[in-house]
């Protein structure tokens, strides 16, 4: 009876952990670190063309997507290190102007883009915990749609007005130069805003279902 009972206790554990690895979506090529450091790369290389490719259309990118979807497909750990390549990488050879001649911007840039990354994991690991979250049959639905948008929104809203503050500090201490500042720009910010939700919400999840399908 006690040798039943353990083999009972053994069953159960193992279908736990089968419905643990399923509800975690890992990837057997995931669990390859070669293959982690050749996608972790392949991320940091597109986030940074990405970059360029839209650099000269005012506010208007997926470099922050890209980042955070590789937070999202990798984990939090490999996000944040494709967020600090890609963004060093960036902003060093930024083609409208370097931010490592202001040092306090150009390491908020990092730090930020480090965190969008990191971010990226870090919901993928609470939406797993989520019934509603079925990245194997549908991701555009209202909760999911939601949670990103606002995601999408507070990364971007927090990006604008804390690069604009280390910014202006570069030419004044005072509140009233970084709230003129961040005034006159009001237009560009509200277009980056609108423009990243819109793709947090309507290309983003595209994005992880077809990621999650290719690596299954």
């Amino acid at each position: 009876m006690v040798l039943e009972n353990s083999d009972l206790e053994g069953d159960i554990e193992v279908s736990k952990s089968e419905v643990e690895k399923e509800r975690e979506n890992i990837s057997a090529w995931l669990e390859k670190p070669s293959f982690r450091i050749a996608i972790l790369s392949t991320f940091a290389a597109l986030a940074v063309v990405f970059g360029y490719m839209l650099a000269f259309i005012p506010n208007i990118e997926i470099f922050t997507l890209t980042i955070f979807l590789s937070g999202f497909i990798l984990g939090k750990k490999e996000g944040l290190i494709v967020g600090l390549l890609s963004s060093i990488i960036f902003t060093f050879f930024n083609p409208l102007g370097s931010s490592v001649v202001a040092l306090p911007l150009f390491l908020y840039q990092i730090a930020h883009y480090s965190l969008t990354g990191f971010l990226g994991g870090f919901l993928r690991h609470y939406l797993n915990k989520r019934d509603y979250f079925k990245p194997k049959e549908d991701l555009y639905i209202f909760p999911i749609l939601v949670i990103l948008g606002l995601t999408g929104a507070l990364i971007t809203f927090f990006y604008d007005i804390l690069s604009t503050f280390f910014g202006a500090m570069l030419f004044s201490q005072s509140f009233e130069y970084f709230l003129t500042t961040y005034l006159a720009g009001i237009i560009f910010t509200t277009t980056h805003l609108i423009g990243n939700v819109l793709g947090f919400i309507f290309i983003l999840p595209g994005l992880i279902q077809l990621l999650i399908k290719l690596l299954d």
